[in-house]
């Protein structure tokens, strides 16, 4: 299994329902993958403030590095990823993390 975790830092002005939005272009994504097993997004619940300003975030579990790669490859996940960075005001406000869950 593979953890592939985006974290996000949104500017003030983007509202919740966008946020929404973008979380369920990448769900929708899970049709035209095999082997994408789901998603969870949301904001960060963490008590310890160490987010550096990551106020949100996603992760999509995999199958293994194929389906991942698959994910990567994709010309829809390519819009959803434009559409993200811009969103986010640039790649600056954005970390991607892929964690091998073995």
């Amino acid at each position: 299994m593979i953890a592939h975790i985006v974290l996000l830092r949104f500017p003030a002005t983007v509202t919740a329902e966008e946020k929404a939005a973008l979380y369920r272009s990448v769900e929708a994504l899970q049709p035209r993958i095999p082997g994408m097993a789901g998603v969870v997004a949301g904001p960060n619940v963490s008590p310890e403030g160490l987010d550096q300003g990551f106020s949100d975030g996603f992760v999509v579990t995999f199958d293994g590095a194929a389906a991942r790669d698959a994910y990567l490859a994709d010309e829809e996940h390519a819009k959803v990823g434009t559409a993200l960075v811009a969103l986010v005001g640039g790649l600056e406000n954005l970390l991607v993390f892929d964690l091998d869950q073995g």
